[in-house]
């Protein structure tokens, strides 16, 4: 399906060092997470990873099972370039939806923020399907109304337990307490278990 942001849109994105999104370190509600993830041996995702700070942090707290999955390439060369030990075969540079590994962990961040909104559905569902059996996704979503031109494109609490929890079981979708101070009283934290 053809959307309004393809891998051309993000590419330039990147080119243009147009990346606002970009805080230049591991989201710190996700390292609190990561601080309570005892086995070291998930085999975790992080799609539209950009730069992927969060696979970095991972990477050094002894974590050997991650992988990066980006539409645009840049991003992919960018963490490699900072983090040469990091395995060359996790950084995967296709598109998300073309995806089909299984995953324990699955981190969003700022991903689904960035999709066309048509693709929600399909979002839950590929997330569905790249879990393992009780398998988790995890992360951060952004609370603020749906806007329409470009991203991050908000949602709200109720729109995320109707799109979700017919294939997760919602264990967690709370206002976020240690949301960095761009995206304070924005952002909800979930842990989403599968069905």
């Amino acid at each position: 399906m053809e959307t309004r942001f393809d891998k051309t849109y993000w590419e330039s994105k990147y080119r243009d060092e147009a990346t606002g999104w970009d805080i230049g370190y591991a989201s710190t509600p996700l390292v609190e997470y990561f601080k309570q993830l005892a086995n070291k041996k998930l085999k975790i995702l992080i799609p539209g990873g950009g730069n992927c700070y969060e696979a970095e942090y991972l990477f050094e707290q002894g974590f050997e099972n991650i992988f990066v999955i980006d539409i645009a390439k840049q991003p992919l060369k960018n963490l490699k370039k900072r983090f040469p030990n990091f395995p060359e075969n996790h950084l995967i540079h296709d598109d998300f939806f073309n995806h089909s590994a299984k995953y324990d962990l699955i981190v969003e961040q700022t991903f689904f923020c960035a999709l066309d909104p048509v693709l929600r559905q399909k979002y839950a569902d590929k997330m569905h399907n790249l879990l393992t059996v009780k398998g988790t996704l995890a992360g951060l979503l952004f609370d603020f109304e749906l806007t329409e031109a470009d991203p991050p494109f908000g949602g709200s609490s109720a729109e995320y337990i109707q799109l979700f929890s017919k294939k997760f079981t919602i264990k967690k979708l709370e206002r976020c307490y240690n949301s960095i101070h761009p995206r304070a009283g924005r952002e909800l934290f979930f842990i989403f278990e599968k069905k």
